[in-house]
């Protein structure tokens, strides 16, 4: 029933809020290096985790000629409160319809504590400068995910 983008797929073109309430569309970004990061929710200690990694890493991913964006369902003043508390300093889309989480097959069913529960699946997207899909990552974890992408795209510090 999911959507599971691979290597090779044109991703999916959107335009989401952003935490500054602007406007961000994918195909802006044509002739870069995408992370398209998705997860659950803004402030759980999983996805500040994840969020603070790719803080800490965004100057070695910048170097090698990738922008970093995160998107999740929160509305655009959750993220920016995210954005403040933790000092990120990349851009965190809003998704609350969960559009582009569908379209990219990070929105559906997940077991969470046992329970099987509908909502974000966390994912890693690293889309090329021609705005296909080279990698996509499902059900990744929070911890220790920014190192393993950075050694699969040959990134090691």
């Amino acid at each position: 029933m999911n959507v599971r983008l691979q290597a090779g797929d044109s991703a999916p073109d959107f335009t989401l809020a952003t935490d500054t309430g602007d406007t961000m569309t994918l195909s802006s970004l044509q002739g870069r290096k995408v992370i398209l990061y998705a997860y659950p929710r803004a402030m759980t200690p999983g996805c500040t985790k994840e969020a603070c990694d790719f803080r800490d890493s965004l100057a070695s991913l910048q170097a090698a000629g990738y922008a970093v964006l995160g998107i999740s369902p929160d509305e655009p003043e959750e993220l920016a409160k995210f954005v403040e508390r933790d000092g990120l300093t990349f851009p965190l889309l809003s998704d609350p319809e969960h559009k582009v989480l569908e379209e990219y097959g990070a929105w559906g069913e997940k077991k969470n504590y046992g329970r099987t529960i509908t909502g974000v699946i966390r994912s890693t997207f690293v889309i090329d400068e021609s705005g296909n899909i080279e990698a996509a990552q499902y059900n990744v974890k929070a911890t220790g995910h920014v190192a393993r992408l950075k050694k699969q795209l040959g990134l090691d510090e």
